[in-house]
């Protein structure tokens, strides 16, 4: 077994100064490290309702799209502005370095569909916050927030746990 951290290296300094970038390129280029980490992340949620996976721009598409075929569920992209064709709903939220926003196809989540929220990384938890209320908003419903890696000092996953969802991850640090 691999120790997904050895392929996880920080990267100080990224995108801007004063943050601590962890770069996932290592992990996805090393098939077992890969497989692993989706294992790791598809066990975390092996009892929860999922209709739907929503795969969070940029990097949780990767995730959420090998999850999704993993567990033979649809995959709903939460993109940047602009990234999807009309119609879409849109999110704004704070961001560890400054403010972005979300779109998604709300046509193509079924009214009251349990979704699986998909991300790499939990930081403060604005991304993923602001994909709880996209979601919410085009008539979903967020069983569950997963990812492969909580950065656990900048308290996104229990910003998340706060405001009532339930979030697992392969890594914590």
């Amino acid at each position: 077994m691999e120790n997904l951290f050895d392929y996880l290296p920080s990267v100080p300094d990224f995108p801007k100064p004063g943050i601590v970038f962890r770069d996932i390129c290592p992990l996805l280029a090393h098939a077992t490290a890969f497989s692993q980490a989706l294992t790791q992340m598809a066990q975390c949620i092996e009892t929860w309702p999922i209709d739907r996976i929503a795969g969070i721009e940029s990097r949780g598409l990767i995730f959420g799209a090998a999850l999704a075929s993993r567990l033979q569920r649809g995959l709903i992209l939460v993109r940047k502005p602009g990234k999807l064709p009309p119609q879409t709903l849109s999110e704004s939220y704070e961001l560890e370095y400054g403010q972005d926003a979300l779109e998604m196809q709300a046509q193509l989540l079924p009214p009251g569909s349990a979704v699986l929220l998909v991300d790499d990384v939990i930081a403060t938890g604005g991304t993923l916050l602001a994909a709880t209320r996209l979601v919410e908003k085009c008539g979903g419903r967020v069983s569950g927030v997963v990812a492969l890696l909580s950065i656990e000092s900048l308290g996104g996953a229990q910003r998340l746990r706060g405001a009532g969802h339930t979030v697992a991850t392969a890594l914590k640090c």
